[in-house]
């Protein structure tokens, strides 16, 4: 029997665009618009600001007196330090390690946090959550349906949000929120995205989707806002190297092998996964995450096989010609001897071996680490 995809409330404007639509962690899903297209709507965010439906993302409040011991026992960051209306990003681990998700942190007082978790995650993560919470005093609520989710990216981002918000927007710098009205309506804005740009993921009213969609977009139309599909949210996210659950991330691999060990505290104490992250930094991984770029002719794609002297030793995550740059790119697991830059590796296209090399990640320098 087919699968019964979920749709979002803003469906109908998606089609009424030109969306074409498809199959997404068990949603339908913009992938591109008619008359823009993937590299249109890339270079939009990258150049002005795009404006993406990503309401099959998770939301879960935590709340209660133990909710910072409950969150540094469950992710791998110490959070001890993030202030309120801070936010930040990290992982939960299983206890061998394994990533259960990547997630982002916002916290919003004392006693209340919200954790944002991947769509296709989202029940497990709960339940993930609830499992853990013994002993704690804490409440956990999937706000999920009731909260909608955008994300406003670009460097106008910021020009087209103030528009439609009297709250001064340089008071909310990188990787922190405020709540505030955005077109009339009560919203958290988070200074956060997966673009590689500055930009805002905002919450609100579910009921609201429609109105506030249609606000952003009229208040960037003279920006060149546009409205973008997965396919663009995809290449924004590769070409700085930011990880996809299912991809660079998932119940087989850690943190440390995919070059996340930034985001995990040893000192903060215990938390679910510490001892066997742990023996990854004290042995070394066995593989890790590279980044690579085509020397012979071919587009790289996930789950092809990376070889070296005709051995399969690894596979690419996520591979594909970077719109901005128009290299042929991708990222990989390869063993820690030929992790090395300039590394000659083989990806096998179609059955045949096509030379490759080992670069610098990332791809593309985010505007949040130009300073």
């Amino acid at each position: 029997m087919a699968e019964t995809l979920k749709r979002t409330a803003l469906y109908d404007e998606h089609r009424r665009l030109g969306g074409r639509m498809v199959p997404f962690a068990g949603w339908e899903l913009p992938v591109q618009y008619d008359g823009t297209g993937p590299t249109v709507e890339h270079n939009a965010v990258r150049t002005q600001a795009g404006l993406f439906d990503i309401d099959h993302m998770g939301q879960v409040e935590v709340a209660g007196p133990d909710a910072l011991p409950f969150l540094q026992r469950l992710q791998v960051s110490d959070l001890s330090d993030l202030p309120v209306r801070g936010a930040r990003y990290s992982l939960m681990c299983y206890a061998d390690g394994g990533v259960v998700d990547d997630i982002f942190v916002y916290r919003l007082g004392d006693q209340r946090w919200w954790v944002i978790v991947n769509a296709a995650n989202r029940h497990k993560d709960v339940a993930w959550m609830q499992a853990h919470a013994v002993g704690f005093d804490v409440e956990i609520r999937d706000l999920s349906d009731e909260t909608y989710m955008l994300a406003l990216q670009g460097p106008l981002a910021q020009a087209v949000l103030q528009r439609l918000t009297p709250l001064d927007l340089n008071t909310v710098p990188f990787h922190t929120c405020a709540e505030a009205e955005v077109a009339g309506i009560p919203t958290l804005i988070g200074a956060t995205g997966y673009t590689g740009e500055y930009g805002y993921e905002l919450f609100f009213p579910a009921g609201e989707a429609v109105t506030m969609w249609r606000a952003l977009l009229e208040a960037g139309r003279a920006d060149g806002l546009l409205p973008c599909g997965l396919a663009a949210r995809d290449s924004l996210r590769f070409e700085p190297c930011l990880p996809l659950y299912g991809h660079e991330i998932h119940a087989e691999v850690d943190p440390i092998s995919a070059r996340l060990g930034w985001a995990v505290s040893f000192a903060k104490g215990d938390f679910v996964g510490r001892d066997a992250l742990l023996k990854v930094k004290l042995e070394g991984p066995k593989q890790v995450l590279v980044g690579f770029e085509m020397v012979d002719k071919g587009v790289p794609r996930g789950d092809y096989p990376v070889a070296v002297d005709g051995r399969v030793v690894g596979k690419v995550t996520t591979g594909m010609k970077a719109p901005t740059s128009g290299r042929f790119v991708g990222l990989a697991y390869v063993p820690v001897a030929h992790s090395a830059i300039g590394s000659p590796i083989d990806i096998v296209i179609r059955d045949q071996p096509k030379r490759a090399v080992v670069v610098k990640r990332p791809f593309y320098t985010p505007a949040y680490r130009r300073r």
